[in-house]
Parts: structure tokens; sequence; C-alpha cells
């Protein structure tokens, strides 16, 4: 959720510190805040609001110092203000924390007795106050920080300096990521690789329970119980133009209109186009063998699952079970014997996600991932893992993430109804072509953003609204309101469209738009039906089609987009994206923040 960094230098790192966090920034922004050692002495500025509010304050009462530590909020315990920002100190110890303390109340009435005054109401200070103690108790830092992991129940990822100590830095992560970067004579912690692009290409990921000492000379590395343990050190090839927006007013359209080019570079990983095969890594286990796939995700993640689950189940002939990852870590649910469970998360560190997967694999499951991020904790604890290739997100409200995932999970249920037996050379060869026009088609979607712009006016009054779809068209429709609702704050809700008379046709009246997700395939008609009735009550229908399917469902609607026909197949994939732009320009109309909608972060490495 929040964002950390820090740096262990040679030039002054307040100004690394906050390009750093404006990387970061989509992890967090209701407060943020640096803190460096100014002779010494720890030294801190802090505000609340976005990054904006703590630079202008930095501008006013700049930070020096080669040694610092920065933090932008996600707010879990505590209101977002300044006192409660981070990093949080001491006169000897300075903390940046992202995850949650969960026995912090008792920890912090022990401090209290003992006469600590800790100032804010966040879990994050009981860490500061804790190591103190260790402190003045005797112990030298990097002692004092081992004892205290020790006390601390939760989750974490910390970056810890010390007063007096111009040569030390200590990290430490449990269940949160952190990466350390190596430079010439210099070190860096950060919550991902992205934080530290500009300054290094060399990262080492942190272990679940390892902490940390860096100095000048590199990094010492111990495991939770104090063995020295050797992480691999890897080049990153992200860069400090990665996060770029171009000409775009915001990150989510320049994401959006980057599908074409991250969908094909996807493909590229899979497709054989010579002769129109799909390549995948090989399976961790038999497909003629397995009783059962469990897919499990969070979000939007969750919408690929449910579009996938018709894939495998139509394509390969293998029970699907689709579960959301924080019910599902909960429910302890029976697994096959012979089954397999794979996880999809766009940065591979969904704390909810990760704790499904060490489940699954405790159930005797094997383990496959989808993942934007290879080198995170959940690619790391896989059997195998299918990247999608969307390059950073940085926009809260996914969008390349889930087309790129889709085109993944797509090339897998060819690979594993092939391997069934399921489908022929031919049946392969027809829906591997239309795979590799998916590209191609998404070109062409973008060109409806202005008429989807014109329709955005006549969705932006509304109060509620509503999204239909059948088949892989519903895990679409249930897209399309998430998107709504996450940048627009406006209600919405998506349905199976056959159940719209269980319940919400009550709803429908001249004030809602009803939003249909329809391409001509084998349930077109279904869905026809279910929009004559809609249309039959007042409701204002706009349609998402292709050109039949316009024609055949223009009299009566409010407003039709047509896309071009394609392979049902594929039709998942591809409207995902008109429902994405309709959105981006509702929320623009509102004057909502698209890029950091509310109450949001980008990676949730908290429950």
């Amino acid at each position: 959720m929040c964002g950390i960094i820090g740096i262990l230098g040679k030039q002054p790192a307040a100004p690394l510190l906050l390009d750093g966090l404006k990387r970061l920034e989509y992890r967090g922004y209701d407060s943020a805040g640096i803190a460096t050692l100014v002779n010494g002495v720890i030294d801190r500025r802090r505000a609340e609001g976005k990054l904006v509010n703590l630079a202008a304050d930095l501008d006013e009462a700049p930070l020096a110092g080669t040694v610092g530590i920065g933090h932008t909020r996600w707010a879990t315990h505590g209101v977002p203000n300044e006192i409660n920002a981070h990093p949080h100190a001491t006169e000897r110890v300075a903390v940046v924390h992202n995850g949650i303390i969960e026995n912090y109340k008792e920890l912090r009435a022990e401090l209290t007795a003992k006469g600590c005054n800790l100032a804010s109401d966040t879990d994050t200070e009981v860490i500061v106050h804790l190591i103190t103690q260790e402190i003045l108790g005797g112990r030298p830092p990097r002692e004092a920080v081992a004892a205290t992991l020790t006390r601390l129940e939760g989750a974490f990822a910390l970056a810890i300096i010390f007063a007096g100590a111009h040569d030390l830095m200590i990290g430490a992560r449990r269940g949160s990521p952190l990466a350390v970067g190596f430079g010439d004579g210099e070190m860096y912690l950060g919550s991902d690789a992205l934080a530290l692009a500009p300054l290094t290409e060399r990262i080492m990921y942190l272990e679940d329970d390892d902490w940390t000492v860096l100095t000048e000379a590199g990094a010492e590395v111990f495991a939770g119980d104090g063995r020295a343990v050797d992480r691999e050190v890897r080049r990153t090839e992200l860069s400090g133009a990665a996060i770029g927006k171009g000409e775009y007013r915001h990150f989510m359209l320049k994401e959006i209109y980057e599908q074409p080019q991250v969908i094909g570079d996807t493909l590229q990983s899979f497709i054989n186009p010579a002769n129109r095969t799909i390549t995948v890594p090989d399976l961790p286990f038999d497909p003629t063998a397995i009783d059962r796939l469990t897919l499990v995700a969070c979000g939007t993640s969750y919408y690929a699952c449910l579009t996938a689950k018709y894939w495998f189940e139509d394509l390969a002939g293998i029970p699907v079970e689709v579960d959301i990852a924080s019910e599902f870590r909960y429910r302890a649910p029976p697994m096959a014997g012979r089954g397999a469970a794979l996880f999809i998360s766009q940065s591979g560190e969904t704390v909810d996600t990760l704790a499904a997967l060490r489940y699954a694999r405790e159930k005797g499951q094997a383990i496959l991932a989808v993942v934007n991020q290879p080198e995170s904790a959940i690619a790391r604890e896989s059997d195998m893992v299918l990247h999608t290739n969307a390059g950073p997100e940085i926009g809260v409200a996914s969008t390349k993430a889930f087309t790129t995932q889709l085109t993944v999970l797509a090339c897998l249920a060819i690979a594993v109804a092939r391997g069934r037996g399921r489908i022929d050379s031919d049946a392969e060869a027809r829906l591997t072509g239309a795979l590799a026009e998916v590209p191609g088609r998404a070109a062409e979607i973008l060109n409806h953003d202005e008429r989807l712009k014109a329709i955005a006016h006549d969705v932006a009054e509304a109060r509620d609204v509503l999204y239909l779809g059948r088949g892989t068209s519903y895990p679409i429709a249930l897209e399309g309101a998430l998107k709504l609702k996450e940048i627009s704050y406006i209600h919405a809700e998506g349905y199976a469209a056959g159940e719209m008379k269980h319940g919400p046709i009550a709803l429908i009246d001249e004030q809602v738009p009803v939003i249909v997700i329809a391409p001509s395939d084998p349930l077109f008609d279904k869905t026809a039906s279910n929009v004559q009735e809609v249309m039959a009550r007042g409701g204002r229908v706009i349609v998402i089609s292709d050109a039949a399917g316009v024609d055949a469902l223009a009299d009566g609607a409010e407003s039709t987009v047509a896309l071009q026909a394609v392979d049902p197949f594929v039709a998942p994939i591809l409207y995902a994206i008109p429902v994405q732009l309709l959105a981006y320009h509702v929320a623009v109309l509102k004057g909502t923040d698209v890029d950091q909608p509310r109450n949001l972060a980008k990676s949730v490495t908290v429950e």
C-alpha cells in the first residue's frame, strides 16, 4: 500500500528521495514525508495530502544530508494528517513502514507505561519507540532492531536510520515487499524496483522475514532466525523513462492507449506465428490428469479469473473453481488430490492472494501464477510463472494489466485444451489466429474514443448505472462497473443479463443508464431479449456491440458503439477497452482524481 524509499549515499538525499516518492505515489497518497541525517541529527519534513504539498514544504525549508528515508502513505491506522505521516522519529531513530502491526495496541500500552510519549494514532510509531528503548538499554542499532522485530506481529516493510550513524541503514520485511539497490559506494531501499530505477540497475529482493544492514560497503542479509543468508542480486530493465505520461493527460489514458502494444508484446511470448500454435513453458501438472483447476485473485484480476473459467471449461473441459483471495484463504476449502491452482496479481505482492497460494501449496496443488512483476513474491513461490508484458502500470485503476492477464489466460487455455486432446490443430490455429489479430483490433477500438467521450456526458449525471453481459461478457460487465465506481464515484453494478429479472429490473427507470456488453456470439439473442425488457421500462440503453449487434438493438437504444466483428473467443479482451475509456471520460467530466482515486491504492499488501 504505502511506498518507502531509503538512500545511503554521497549526494544530497532529499531531492532523490522526493523523486523516488513520485514514482511510488501510486502506492499511497494520503500524506508523505522525508527524514535525513543532518550533522548526525535526524531532521524531517512531513505533509498531509498529495506529494506536491511535501515538495512545497521542502522548497521553503530544504533538508540537507546524504542519508535519508521517505514515505508516501495510504492510511490504515489514524487519519491522513501531518502528525500521522511518516517518517516517525525519536531523537535517536526514524522509521518508515508499509504494512500493519497487529499487536500495536498492546505494545503502545507497554510503551506508555514506561513513559514514552507517542504523538500519533498510527501503529507504526510503536516500532520507533521499541527500537529507541532497546538502544537506551545499551544495545547497538542492529541488535536493537533484531530484538524489536521479534516483538512485531503482522506485516511490514521497514527502512530505519539512526542519529549519528551516517554509514548505516537497516531494512526489514514480513509480508510486504522490499528491494535493496546497489550503487557505487551507495545503497538504497525501496518498496519496488520502480522507485530505484533512476538510481541503480542492480536489485536484490528480500524474502519474507529477512532483514538487512546497509553500509556504503554493501548489504548483509539475515533470515528471521538471525542466520546470515545470501540473496540473488539481479539486473532490472526498468528506467527513469518508464513512468512518464508523455503527451497524455493521465497515466490511465496512456495505459489504455498502450494496450495494442503490450498485448502484442505478451502474445509474442506464446504464439508461433508460422504455424499458429501456442507455446507455454512446461506445465507443473499433467493436463490429462488434473481433476480441478482453482483460480484465485482480487479485484480486477478476479474478473480475469471469471473470464478464464469460461475458456478452461469450454475448451479444455476442466472443472474450474474461481474464488476471491480474501474469502478463499479463510474458507479452508477442500482441494482436489490431483488439482492445480492459478493465482493472478498485477503486483505479485497482493497479501490475500499470496496467503491463498500458500494454503494451496499446503494442500498439494500444482501452483501457477500470472503476474506483471517477475521478481515478486507470488512469482518466486510458484511452480510456473506466466508473465504479462504490460510494463509499469501507474494508474490505480487497472487497464493494460487486465487485458494482458486475459491474453495470457487465453493462451494457457488453448495450450491446456490441446494437451488434453480437446482441440485439434485446426481449432488451435483458428483460436491462435484470432488472438494474433487482437493488437490490431485493439488499435481500431481506440478510434472510438471520441464517440465514448460523447456518451460519457450522458453517464456522468447518473446516480446509478447498470452493466449487463452474458457468458464471457458478464465478467466484462462486472469490470466496467468496477472501473466506473473506482474513478468516477458513481454507484454501478454489473449483472449477468439473465439475472436482471431476478431483482435488478426493479431499478430500471429513465434515470438509469444500462450499458450492455453484447458482441455477436451464440448468446447474443438471449442478451437482446433482456435489452428489450429494459427498453420497455424506459431504461437508457447504451449498446456496445459490433455492427450486426448494433443494427439489431438500435431501435430504442439511447447510444451505440459498433466495434469490428471478432471471434467470440477474444471478445472479452477487446470489449474491456471501451468500458475503460467510458469510465475514464466520465471521471474526467466529474473532475475526480483519475490516477489516484480516493481511498484506493495500487498494490494491496495489507489485509
